[in-house]
């Protein structure tokens, strides 16, 4: 994972990918601190995490403002629930004013909503989407080229 080692990077959402995320980042030397509301799910991190950790709700003003969120140069938002994701990227754009922000959407169909921003999005459906028609295709081809060959 490519990353600027002076750069601040808050994840929001400590769920597998937002502890595989902050895992990655810390071992990469990044400066990373990932906040979950639930205190429980940063059991998820390696022992070898190196960065900060922060209780609290992300949909909070103040606890952005603790978490320093104005001094960020990205965020990632990846909770389960798309409601929560596209207020706290919107809130990382247009009122801490983040360079990079980057937020897990579950509902395609959203994804103009966070254009309008300039907030780059994941969608697990469509990227599951894409990867199944590719194995897909390399079947189709296999099965074609086996074909050819008879």
């Amino acid at each position: 994972m490519k990353t600027d080692q002076n750069g601040y990077t808050i994840i929001i959402g400590c769920g597998r990918l937002g502890a595989n995320l902050a895992n990655a980042l810390s071992d990469a030397e990044g400066n990373v601190l990932i906040m979950d509301k639930n205190g429980d799910a940063f059991r998820k991190l390696s022992p070898s995490f190196g960065g900060l950790t922060a209780t609290a709700d992300a949909t909070d003003i103040d606890a952005l403002q603790a978490a320093g969120m104005d001094k960020a140069d990205t965020v990632i938002v990846v909770t389960n629930n798309d409601n929560v994701n596209v207020m706290v990227a919107q809130l990382a754009r247009e009122v801490f004013h983040v360079h990079e922000v980057i937020a897990r959407l579950y509902d395609p169909e959203r994804e103009c909503v966070y254009q309008e921003f300039g907030i780059a999005t994941i969608c697990p459906a469509i990227l599951s989407a894409k990867e199944i028609n590719k194995i897909l295709d390399r079947a189709t081809l296999v099965e074609a080229s086996d074909d050819a060959g008879k």
